[in-house]
């Protein structure tokens, strides 16, 4: 299939998988090309949309011991049960062999990137990803880096090798797919989209 197809193939609920990349205290302090707050209700609106679907994530962090601490307390409890944090040295998240096979094993040929920072924990596994021959997107919402340039920059790059840029709600609202499969109301609920309201949830808060 060539990279064009790749990409109007839409993306399903049974062909993508979530990388979530460095999404740690000590990289979110430095962020400030998004609100904090906004930039964590999105992140943790992806983990809950994607588990919602059946989505299979996958998590990593960079030196975590070490140098830029644990992931955010606020994604560590969005995440599904068990999930596991798979914790690496190399800068490229792709380049580790955990990681890599973790996405292996998903058997998804999509993969939607999020990461802190975007023009590098995004970015770079992106890239990587679209080289090896999977439909590769970044959740630019759901990053956040530590300038406009930096962010700009990422952009850039990401589009020039071919990656995909779109925001956290496209994305799993594309996977649903149907508005009227069973569990569109907690995707939806999960997304907690602050530009839509949902006319359901008014009507039950005022029935309650």
């Amino acid at each position: 299939m060539s990279e064009h197809s790749s990409f109007m193939e839409p993306i399903t609920r049974e062909n993508v998988a979530v990388v979530l990349v460095d999404h740690q205290v000590g990289l979110l302090s430095g962020v400030r090309d998004i609100p904090l707050g906004e930039l964590k209700h999105n992140v943790v609106a992806l983990a809950r949309g994607a588990t919602v679907l059946g989505i299979p994530l996958v998590v990593t962090t960079t030196a975590a011991d070490s140098m830029w601490g644990p992931t955010a307390a606020e994604l560590v409890q969005a995440l599904p049960a068990g999930q596991e944090i798979i914790d690496r040295s190399t800068v490229n998240a792709w380049h580790d062999d955990r990681v890599r096979e973790a996405i292996e094993a998903t058997d998804r040929q999509k993969l939607v990137f999020a990461g802190v920072s975007l023009e590098v924990c995004a970015a770079l596994p992106a890239i990587s990803a679209t080289a090896a021959g999977y439909g590769a997107y970044v959740a630019v919402d759901a990053s956040g880096t530590f300038s406009q340039a930096k962010h700009e920059a990422g952009l850039l790059r990401m589009q020039q090798a071919g990656v995909i840029i779109s925001d956290y709600a496209t994305l799993m609202v594309e996977a649903l797919a149907d508005n009227a499969a069973p569990d569109a109301g907690a995707l939806y609920a999960a997304l907690d989209m602050p530009f839509a309201v949902l006319v359901g949830q008014i009507s039950a808060a005022y029935l309650a």
